[in-house]
């Protein structure tokens, strides 16, 4: 389906991964909901990501670029859609379409996070741009891992429940 389609209640919603810097245990948590639940799930980046085969799961490559595989989700998500992304500025897009969003942890954004999230991705990036350097996120961890799973049930829960 392209970014026209229509949501009825016989569509289920989609799962959406900016797939470009998921981690694989991400990645397998959502193709094992995505199995149990049949629910439609696509992997975007621009480079091949390895998936499990089964028909509701595609993995989409697009071409090389900056944004190229953020553009084409935004262009095809739609409301009631879920997108899993660590990328602020995407996540920010998407939920001006009503595109639920959570991130490889398991944070679930609101507009009141997002806003929080872009002030202070813009703050780090000026302190970055004068020189102050900055550690990077900590390690994925187990915990994560766990809330990340916990998060995408319950979205599956609503989605259910909305159908």
């Amino acid at each position: 389906m392209g970014p026209n389609r229509l949501l009825s209640s016989t569509t289920m919603p989609t799962i959406w991964v900016d797939a470009d810097a998921t981690p694989k245990a991400v990645r397998e948590i959502i193709c094992k909901a995505a199995i149990r639940t049949e629910m439609t799930t696509r992997f975007v980046a621009n480079h091949r990501v390895p998936v499990t085969p089964h028909p509701c799961i595609t993995s989409h490559q697009v071409e090389p670029g900056f944004d190229v595989a953020d553009n084409y989700i935004a262009q095809e998500a739609v409301a009631g859609d879920l997108l899993v992304t660590q990328d602020i500025p995407l996540a920010a897009e998407v939920m001006e379409k009503q595109v639920d969003v959570i991130n490889n942890r398991g944070e679930t954004y609101s507009q009141q996070t997002i806003r929080q999230k872009l002030q202070m991705r813009d703050f780090m990036e000026t302190m970055r741009s004068s020189g102050v350097q900055s550690g990077g996120p900590a390690a994925f961890s187990d915990k994560d891992k766990q809330t990340f799973a916990n998060s995408l049930d319950r979205w599956l829960t609503r989605a259910k429940q909305a159908k």
